[in-house]
């Protein structure tokens, strides 16, 4: 991926390093909260349940979080790039906005290492890259990009690219009203209502990433030769047939909350090959 000496984005806040302080509160989730627990953790396979628990049992108490975090130097170069890939989402997004009579209110990117609070309440690095609609803000810890190589066998600077580029779907998605309609909808449905609902907005943010990485490539050829695959390759690892394969040892579907590796893949690829916002419609799709 063609990323050295483009822009960067200002919008990315270093948070690594920081010492976190003892007696952090954790105050309750509200209904944005909610749809941010879901989309917490795509690429680890953390159901949205136990995420809810382990958060209901933080509520009212004291976290306790006091470490040092190594310098972020060591890590420069993938802040730069971090940067560079949010600064490609912004102009693309901003253009497509702009096209449709509308303002693009870019995200904050948040790098923090071990542990971080945001308005959805703590989380740590197991969790994996999320999005939260209560601040705007997605939160990365750059260790996950070697928990993906380590423990998916994805590698590569386009596989890193699309899981930004996921979460700021999340983003376009808040910003449409999306978000906020499934999370009405999930408050008065059952568990495999929810589920699916969540499936079709996982779906849709693959689809984003894929409109991302063609009006990027179309504006200042930033793909280079293998690029595609190793998104396809990321797209393919985390669905959630695989991610549940690997730690139950079978799959269930009615479970799934962010879609198949085939259905993963095919949503990337109709984003990437139709190039616009109305080729990610999950929720009217006769086929998820």
């Amino acid at each position: 991926m063609r990323w050295r000496g483009e822009r960067e984005s200002d919008n990315v806040e270093d948070r690594r390093g920081m010492s976190m302080s003892r007696g952090v509160k954790v105050g309750g989730i509200g209904g944005l909260g909610l749809v941010a627990v879901v989309v917490i953790g795509m690429f680890l396979g953390v159901n949205p349940t136990d995420l809810l628990q382990g958060i209901s049992n933080m509520q009212d108490s004291s976290v306790s979080v006091d470490r040092q975090i190594g310098s972020p130097a060591a890590n420069d170069d993938m802040r730069k790039f971090v940067a560079v890939v949010l600064g490609e989402t912004e102009d693309v997004w901003g253009a497509a906005f702009r096209q449709s009579g509308s303002t693009y209110h870019e995200p904050k990117l948040v790098l923090f290492s071990g542990a971080v609070e945001s308005a959805c309440g703590m989380a740590g690095s197991a969790t994996g890259p999320f999005y939260c609609p209560g601040d705007q803000k997605v939160y990365l810890d750059l260790s996950f990009f070697e928990e993906m190589r380590s423990r998916f066998g994805v590698s590569g600077d386009f596989a890193q690219a699309y899981v930004i580029a996921h979460e700021v779907g999340h983003h376009v998605q808040n910003l449409s009203g999306i978000l906020g309609k499934v999370s009405q909808l999930q408050s008065r449905s059952s568990t495999t209502v929810k589920n699916r609902l969540s499936v079709m907005m996982e779906l849709q943010a693959d689809c984003l990433s894929g409109v991302w990485a063609h009006q990027a490539n179309k504006n200042r050829r930033i793909l280079e030769a293998g690029d595609i695959e190793e998104g396809l390759n990321a797209a393919s690892a985390i669905g959630d047939d695989r991610i549940q394969k690997m730690s139950r040892g079978y799959v269930v579907p009615d479970a799934f909350t962010h879609g198949s590796a085939e259905q993963r893949v095919r949503w990337f690829k109709a984003g990437f090959e139709g190039g616009t916002i109305e080729s990610c419609d999950t929720f009217n799709a006769d086929r998820l």
